[in-house]
């Protein structure tokens, strides 16, 4: 049986190489996942439902707010485990550890709960209407039913990553993923579903995640082992979890918020360009497709944002702040060059890529054309300048390890979706197509960045003036 590693020290020696092979896991990680849930999209895009990849999309966007926030509140538990591990404190590393399985399972349930309820009425909202809006709710509603474990599964990854063990979650994760495309394939092709089938595959996975993560957990041997026995609340570690878990976990959701308006207005130009209620959406598939396969470029990225996260965290924790801008440099310097490297290589290869979808080059005003040209539009205003969202991911990363998540989630919020809502309602409707919508992205990135960057510096340069 696999047990798990002892802690690891990011508080000594050479920051890049410790940085780097620490992401490299969590890279592969990510990827893994996005693969597996980008099969979703391919597997269902062999049912016999003509917008199941659509409805998989237009669904995706409204579970996002609702996993989003629970992978923002792990954000507290990383941090509040981290930073106990790089105090060397390990009472209060089992105390968070068991406040945040409890925690992240929780809010998972309620989370789960809520979705289920305003499933259709949301999805109804953002404009899908017949075959659309009903495999959608389908999707969303099967996909809530497993956000517990979802939570659960993304609360104990962040616990592995606080600790230095970045290889665990690599291992777990890519074995449910490999459940995940045998069930697909079984519900899909021999069950013939669609985009429900799909769904119940993801909860299914995620449950055989967080279970053998619980049970890797209990075998550990740095104090932080896993025990029904020791499951309860500690008010102190709740506190600091929540403190700062709730401010990442409120701007994950106003992001995927603003994501949902943009969702709406992209079903708009959709509306504009065919009737709504006809057998295929060329718009919602296209841009629901490029998204899938942007989300390759984010992920990878967000390995990076992870370790920005520990590495920040433990050495504030060891009362090290001089080597936190170390941290922040070799962070942006990575993040940059694999958002470059991956976004260029996924805009060059879009074509084999987008037919894995379904999304081929049609003849000239085709339905299939209009499909490409929106996924190549998506492609190109928001998956080549991807690295400015890494670099924004990195500042807040930074920041929040230095214990200012709330100011984090102020600065994202304005600088992301509040500046996004008011591009939607004032620069959109003049131009009613979706390179308007997209250039929002890469402007706000740019704006945030600046900020979260100027809040870190200013931030450290306080804590090293009053170190004794």
């Amino acid at each position: 049986m696999m047990t798990a590693k002892t802690t690891r020290n990011f508080t000594e020696g050479n920051i890049f190489s410790k940085i780097l092979f620490f992401v490299l896991p969590i890279l592969v990680t990510n990827l893994l996942q996005t693969f597996y849930n980008a099969a979703d999209m391919m597997v269902v895009s062999l049912s016999p439902a003509a917008n199941a990849v659509g409805a998989v999309g237009i669904a995706s966007t409204m579970t996002s707010i609702i996993l989003g926030s629970c992978l923002g509140f792990s954000v507290g538990a990383n941090v509040v485990v981290a930073r106990n591990v790089g105090a060397q404190k390990y009472d209060r590393v089992d105390k968070a550890v068991h406040t945040s399985i409890i925690v992240g399972f929780l809010f998972g349930v309620v989370g789960g709960v809520i979705g289920i309820a305003f499933a259709r009425p949301v999805l109804t909202l953002m404009g899908a209407q017949g075959s659309l809006l009903d495999e959608a709710v389908k999707y969303a509603c099967w996909y809530f039913a497993g956000v517990p474990f979802l939570s659960l599964t993304n609360f104990l990854c962040a616990i592995f990553r606080a600790k230095g063990d970045s290889k665990t979650p690599l291992i777990v994760l890519s074995l449910a993923g490999l459940i995940n495309v045998g069930l697909n394939l079984m519900f899909v092709l021999i069950f013939k579903m669609s985009a429900d089938g799909v769904a119940i595959a993801t909860s299914s996975s995620s449950g055989v995640a967080s279970i053998i993560l619980l049970i890797i957990l209990s075998k550990a041997t740095d104090g932080s082992a896993f025990s029904f026995k020791k499951l309860k609340i500690n008010k102190r570690a709740f506190a600091d979890v929540v403190k700062i878990g709730c401010p990442a976990a409120i701007q994950s959701a106003c992001i995927n918020l603003s994501n949902l308006l943009i969702q709406t207005s992209i079903v708009r130009v959709n509306n504009l360009l065919c009737p709504p209620n006809s057998e295929y959406q060329p718009v919602v598939n296209g841009t629901s497709s490029a998204s899938n396969v942007s989300g390759f470029v984010y992920t990878a990225q967000n390995s990076v944002y992870q370790a920005a996260i520990t590495f920040t965290s433990q050495n504030v924790g060891a009362k090290k702040p001089e080597r936190v801008p170390y941290v922040m440099a070799w962070s942006s310097l990575l993040v940059t060059l694999i958002g470059i490297l991956f976004a260029g290589t996924m805009f060059l290869c879009r074509e084999p890529l987008l037919a894995l979808y379904g999304i081929t080059l049609g003849a000239e005003g085709s339905l299939e054309r209009i499909a490409f040209e929106s996924a190549t539009t998506q492609l190109t205003y928001v998956g080549l300048p991807y690295f400015l969202c890494g670099l924004m991911e990195v500042g807040a990363g930074v920041l929040r390890g230095l214990g200012k998540s709330t100011l984090a989630m102020i600065i994202f919020v304005v600088g992301t979706c509040l500046f996004r809502v008011v591009w939607l309602e004032t620069v959109f409707p003049l131009y009613l197509n979706l390179a308007s919508i997209y250039i929002c992205y890469s402007i706000s990135w740019i704006f945030t960045s600046a900020i979260l960057f100027w809040l870190s510096f200013k931030e450290i340069k306080k804590r090293l003036k009053n170190k004794p």
